[in-house]
């Protein structure tokens, strides 16, 4: 796949990763979008591949860390907020042992 691909693919699965985070939160989805693109702009006019590769690097651990790390938060009252965790987010505890075990 061409490093031209690779940007514009890079660029929808960030829309569509905003999107599925901040559903519901037009206004983070409306900074999401202004920066995501912004970024893309200012980087717009790259010609060398090693740097346009680090920065698809970049935007791909952007979109990692925002797929598995960010959780809405709703206000509720003025000092509480209620967590919207998405389905992909919500795994397995594992479960708690009051005997540590030795390592070896």
């Amino acid at each position: 796949m061409g490093q031209a691909a690779k940007v514009l693919q890079l660029f929808k699965t960030l829309h569509r990763t905003r999107q599925r985070v901040f559903k519901n939160d037009t206004r983070a989805l409306e900074a999401a979008r202004i920066k995501i693109n912004e970024e893309f702009k200012n980087n717009k006019s790259e010609t060398s591949p090693k740097k346009i590769e680090e920065l698809i690097k970049i935007g791909s651990d952007v979109e990692l860390l925002l797929r598995t790390s960010v959780i809405q938060g709703i206000h509720t009252d003025y000092n509480t907020l209620k967590l919207v965790p998405r389905k992909e987010l919500l795994i397995e505890n594992v479960p708690y042992c009051d005997t540590p075990t030795q390592k070896q």
